[in-house]
């Protein structure tokens, strides 16, 4: 008798719990896959990276090394293209894992994801390229946070983004100059917005111009200071005062 396994995938979790319940899944729903189990991802070998179509990676248990963790499967994600790449992802590691890891073969998912939000991700494959979900942009994700601190809290890209809509940037324009594309940049700049407690694009404009907010995002001194400022398209530069 034929075996009805046609695809491969891989589960790489370090939580038993998240292990089982990811299994009994596939294996309740797509019974198609054969499986691999493991722990990290030094466990993973070339040849099931070359034979895998999915891999879902819990990263919710890589809170000490989230940073490695991010890097190593970006590294990875532009070699598979064809993988669907599936991660769950926790609260701390949320904006990093938008800034690593949205690529058009990935999805994001909530370390608090319903089964029906997995199935649903699952299936949709490829389908769901740059897909994050609707758990993972709930306001109920992010818990309450403290006011100290928060700033330290926000990525690189996330401060690349306020500092370019301080200069009366759009969405568009900003995906073009960083290279990434729309919901990327736009996801950033909601996950910096919860985490200040923003709720609008008005308190957003309205920090990011504060006294404040200047200052964090070095917005007086920004031109000059960095590449990215003076790769500005020549059509959406002002004549200067020597050219008046």
């Amino acid at each position: 008798m034929l075996s009805r396994s046609c695809k491969y995938g891989i589960v790489v979790s370090k939580i038993p719990v998240m292990t089982v319940g990811l299994g009994d899944i596939l294996e309740r729903h797509f019974p198609e896959y054969e499986l691999t189990y493991c722990r990290s991802l030094e466990e993973i070998t070339l040849l099931q990276l070359r034979r895998a179509s999915l891999v879902i990676a819990d990263l919710s248990g890589e809170q000490r090394q989230m940073r490695n963790a991010c890097e190593q499967y970006y590294s990875l994600l532009s070699q598979y293209t064809d993988i669907h790449w599936i991660f769950f992802v926790s609260r701390t590691i949320y904006p990093m894992a938008v800034e690593l890891l949205m690529r058009p073969c990935s999805t994001l998912l909530s370390d608090r994801e319903p089964v029906d939000g997995v199935i649903k991700a699952i299936r949709a494959g490829d389908e769901s390229a740059e897909r994050i979900s609707q758990t993972l942009l709930s306001a109920d994700f992010f818990d309450a946070d403290d006011a100290v601190n928060k700033l330290e809290s926000l990525t690189l890209s996330e401060r690349k983004v306020f500092r370019l809509l301080g200069k009366g940037w759009g969405i568009n324009q900003i995906a073009m100059l960083l290279k990434k594309s729309n919901k990327t940049i736009s996801a950033q700049k909601n996950s910096a917005m919860r985490r200040l407690s923003l709720r609008s694009n008005a308190e957003m404009y309205a920090w990011i111009n504060s006294a404040q907010g200047a200052k964090e995002l070095n917005l007086v001194s920004a031109y000059g200071e960095q590449s990215e400022w003076k790769s500005v398209p020549g059509k959406n530069m002002l004549p200067s005062s020597r050219d008046a």
